[in-house]
């Protein structure tokens, strides 16, 4: 039976959904500051960018607390140390937001107010050998050299359930291996809520919001789907391509062409000898 999946007009990523609650914002916060016990939630302002830097799920997050603008990007499935360059322009249009929300001017003699940034990347795939604990664009991209601009971002990798963000780690660590086990289907989205409710990983969100967790991840993977269905369009694009030039070259066997493309049946390469023949 053909699975149904609910559409969502926005496509928010269980982060997004998540964070976007500013009770689970705090006790991110609190995660990163525990010594700033002392704040609150209206103390909180959701700075996060809007389909600006992101065009699929959106997996950025960024908030103000006090002089402190906090920016986190989540980095999914494979390591990359681009994530600093994604980091450096979403901070750059966060500040662009800010100056403006403030009606501050940059071109005047006073000095403008800024908060000071905190860049961190939560990591939720396989963790590389020997994690870092910071990475860096002078170090990463440059050898260390002191460049004109520079940004430190800290990445965060470790389970924990003893805050939220080692919690979020494991739901994605569990929803990977439920993904493994039974692929893009329902029932692996309904193991990882089940599993992390009994571990009692984000179990009051999941509880609460189990319905549209679940809404979420099925529309994740029909977007997955339509991507793999268009990258493979785009292989067999290029092999036909490919394949065509070879044919005009006159030079090569459909045989020894094969061997080139062997994303292509004898049926489709005769069918292109065919095609050529017929243009000449």
């Amino acid at each position: 039976m053909a699975q149904t999946t609910p559409k969502r007009k926005i496509k928010d990523s269980v982060f997004t959904n998540l964070f976007q609650d500013k009770k689970y914002l705090l006790r991110l916060y609190q995660a990163l500051h525990p010594e700033d016990s002392g704040v609150t939630e209206d103390d909180i302002k959701d700075v996060t960018i809007k389909h600006i830097l992101v065009d699929a799920d959106y997996n950025d997050l960024g908030f103000s607390i006090g002089d402190r603008l906090v920016i986190l990007v989540e980095s999914q499935s494979t390591w990359t140390l681009n994530i600093i360059v994604r980091a450096i322009l979403y901070l750059i249009q966060t500040y662009h937001d800010y100056f403006k929300r403030t009606k501050q001017n940059l071109y005047g003699s006073k000095k403008v107010n800024m908060p000071k940034p905190e860049l961190y990347v939560i990591f939720t795939g396989e963790k590389p050998e020997n994690p870092p604990d910071t990475i860096s664009l002078s170090k990463d991209f440059f050898g260390g050299e002191k460049i004109a601009i520079d940004a430190e971002v800290k990445v965060l990798y470790q389970e924990d359930e003893s805050n939220i963000i080692g919690e979020y780690i494991i739901f994605c660590k569990v929803y990977n291996e439920q993904r493994r086990k039974y692929g893009q289907t329902r029932e692996a989205v309904m193991e990882t809520i089940r599993i992390c409710k009994d571990r009692n990983v984000l179990k009051e969100y999941l509880e609460n919001r189990e319905q549209e967790v679940v809404d979420i991840m099925m529309t994740l993977f029909d977007d997955e789907q339509v991507l793999e269905a268009y990258a493979e369009d785009i292989k067999s694009s290029e092999a036909r391509e490919t394949a065509e030039r070879m044919i005009k070259m006159r030079k090569l066997s459909l045989d020894e062409i094969a061997l080139y493309v062997p994303s292509l049946s004898m049926d489709e390469l005769k069918e292109l000898e065919a095609k050529v023949m017929q243009m000449a």
